[in-house]
C-alpha cells in the first residue's frame, strides 16, 4: 500500500511540474507574435506586470550583443520556422517596435511573414536593401528587410509602431 501511495504521489508531482512548465511556456512572450504585430509590448506599456514579465523574459533568454540595442539568444531560438540570431526589443531601424534577425533568405522570410499575416507585403529595393512592409493598422506596420538586394542569408523582420522623427 505504501509503495502504491508513493508511486501515485510521485506521478502527481511529475504531472504538477509538467503542467507548471506548460503553463509557463504558454505565458512566455512569442517572438513570432511580436514580430508579426499580433502582440505589442508598446500596447502593454500600462500593464506593469506584463512589461515586467517581458523584461524578465529578455533578461533570462538573451544577452546584450555588441551592436547597440541587439540581444543574442542564449540557446537556439526559433521564430517563423527559422533560427533567430538577434533580437531588437525596442526598435526596427529608426522606428519604435520589435524586430529580429532570422537565418533565412529574403524569399524565405517573406513567404513566412506573408503566411503569418495572411496578406501580401509591398516590396522595393533601395541602396542595396530589399525591403517590404504592410500597414496593419494606424500604429502597426510589419516590415521585412535584407541587405545585398535581397541576396543575404539573413533577414530582419518585425513590427514598428511609428517612426522616430
Amino acid at each position: 500500500m505504501t509503495t502504491l501511495f508513493l508511486r501515485l504521489a510521485a506521478a502527481g508531482v511529475l504531472l504538477t511540474v509538467a503542467a507548471a512548465h506548460t503553463a509557463m511556456a504558454a505565458e512566455e512572450p512569442s517572438l513570432q507574435a511580436l514580430a508579426t504585430c499580433r502582440d505589442s509590448w508598446f500596447e502593454w506599456k500600462n500593464d506593469a506586470a506584463r512589461m515586467a514579465h517581458f523584461a524578465d523574459y529578455m533578461r533570462t533568454r538573451f544577452v546584450p550583443g555588441e551592436a547597440g540595442g541587439a540581444y543574442s539568444p542564449k540557446v537556439k531560438t526559433m521564430a517563423l520556422g527559422y533560427q533567430v540570431s538577434q533580437v531588437y526589443p525596442q526598435s526596427v531601424g529608426m522606428g519604435l517596435g520589435f524586430s529580429m534577425v532570422v537565418q533565412a533568405s529574403f524569399a524565405q522570410a517573406r513567404q513566412a511573414m506573408e503566411k503569418q499575416l495572411g496578406r501580401t507585403m509591398t516590396c522595393s529595393i533601395s541602396d542595396g536593401v530589399q525591403a517590404c512592409e504592410i500597414q496593419l493598422d494606424e500604429k502597426k506596420t510589419a516590415v521585412l528587410m535584407t541587405d545585398n538586394g535581397g541576396k543575404a542569408a539573413t533577414s530582419l523582420l518585425g513590427c514598428y509602431y511609428f517612426y522616430q522623427q
